[in-house]
């Protein structure tokens, strides 16, 4: 018999926001997405960054797209990079994790989380375990579509602190990144259906497009990767990928992969690393692969009837 994961839901969603039109649309996708699984109870949502905004879509997506009892929404922190202030979703996590113990999806950087475990070490114990967006083997850049544009570990480079908090607790850690989505493109032709008047379908819709635009004149592809569904595909469908299991991990320095993307002139950042030959001892489950059929999930996730 299949037990019901209850989690905690944690994401900077960005979907929408006006401020610089497109935005990331994955964390959206991947709510929507969560909502249909079974396997899965979403406990309560916390916003990372840009938190009146992603409280208010969240609000949206799931007045559109939720049934049952109401999810909870707690805003969280707003720069991430107060590691160690307390704030709405740091407290409800808190309190929640006190009563039950509870597995955190983590699609955003990560301060919210480590504020908890940094004020309140001894709630490391009731989190089974923590599954991020996150993460790199050695010598991999990310490069999306074609690779003529590089891109960082925002989750990680947002807030590379909050990360060592982390990784000094002995909570079980999943790493699910660009090197496990880059495999997977929604476009056009995937996305046209939720243009059929449906007042909801068509919003998500008219997010979606601009973003595909996006990508083909950055990246040279048509379409997007919805990196956020991955980590969540770990939880839900977890025969759909290849892991590498206890591999160690490390932040090291080196040089700066996406100065030539202009907007980063640091010579050298840190990265989150895992390799087998590193001689760490704190270990993660590493997914490097997605395996085909669950793109066909995502999108049947999406793509739904009234």
């Amino acid at each position: 018999m299949n037990t019901i994961k209850k989690v905690w839901f944690d994401t900077d969603i960005m979907i929408g926001l006006p401020e610089r039109a497109p935005r990331e649309v994955d964390d959206g996708i991947t709510l929507m997405m969560a909502l249909r699984q079974k396997n899965i109870h979403i406990e309560a949502i916390g916003i990372i960054t840009n938190v009146e905004y992603g409280e208010a879509v969240t609000h949206k997506l799931l007045n559109w797209y939720h049934t049952g009892e109401p999810i909870p929404v707690y805003k969280g922190s707003d720069s991430a990079n107060d590691l160690g202030t307390e704030n709405d979703a740091t407290r409800a996590l808190a309190s929640a994790l006190e009563k039950e113990k509870l597995t955190v999806l983590a699609l955003g950087p990560v301060t919210n989380i480590a504020t908890v475990l940094q004020n309140h070490p001894h709630l490391a114990s009731q989190i089974e375990e923590i599954v991020f967006c996150i993460g790199r083997t050695p010598g991999l850049e990310f490069r999306p579509g074609l690779g003529n544009h590089p891109v960082g570990d925002y989750n990680f480079e947002k807030d590379s602190a909050s990360m060592k908090v982390v990784l000094d607790t002995n909570i079980p850690l999943v790493f699910s990144g660009f090197e496990c989505s880059c495999s997977l493109l929604l476009g056009t032709i995937d996305v046209d259906r939720l243009n059929n008047g449906n007042e909801a379908d068509v919003w998500v819709y008219e997010q979606l497009v601009p973003w595909i635009n996006r990508a083909k004149n950055l990246f040279g592809v048509e379409g997007f990767i919805p990196y956020d569904t991955t980590p969540l595909g770990y939880l839900t469908h977890p025969e759909y990928f290849k892991y590498y299991e206890d591999i160690p991990v490390m932040i090291n320095v080196k040089p700066n992969d996406t100065l030539s993307a202009g907007k980063d002139l640091r010579a050298e950042k840190e990265y989150l690393e895992v390799s087998y030959d590193f001689p760490s001892a704190r270990k993660v489950k590493y997914a490097y692969k997605t395996l085909p059929g669950f793109e066909e999930i995502v999108i049947k996730s999406i793509l739904r009837k009234d």
